[in-house]
């Protein structure tokens, strides 16, 4: 039965999230490693109010409004390349996840 590793990553920054995916793209190619995705999962917006100060009349800043993008990959049956790339330095800004599971082949 082989693992499949799932990458899930996140930034602010959809250039430097999509290097990064590009970049583990290219190193499983290289190798040979059987590799499924990316998965872009829509973009969530989020909007933070800003107070100027604590004071009750103080006002308000705009708010903060930032946007978050994720990119799913599966490396399948592949763990030294999965472990390889889940212990390297990922950018600043860069939010990675990595989630292991046993999957049976059908009909087993």
């Amino acid at each position: 039965m082989p693992f499949v590793t799932k990458l899930t990553l996140e930034s602010g920054d959809r250039r430097r999230l999509d290097d990064v995916v590009d970049d583990i793209k290219d190193r499983a190619a290289r190798k040979g490693v059987e590799l499924k995705g990316p998965h872009p999962r829509p973009p969530e917006h989020h909007r933070v109010p800003q107070s100027k100060s604590l004071a009750p009349d103080g006002g308000r800043f705009e708010s903060w409004d930032y946007t978050v993008y994720t990119r799913t990959v599966e490396i399948v049956d592949h763990q030294e390349f999965a472990r390889d790339v889940t212990e390297r330095e990922f950018p600043q800004g860069i939010h990675v996840e990595a989630e292991i599971e046993q999957r049976s082949h059908l009909g087993s």
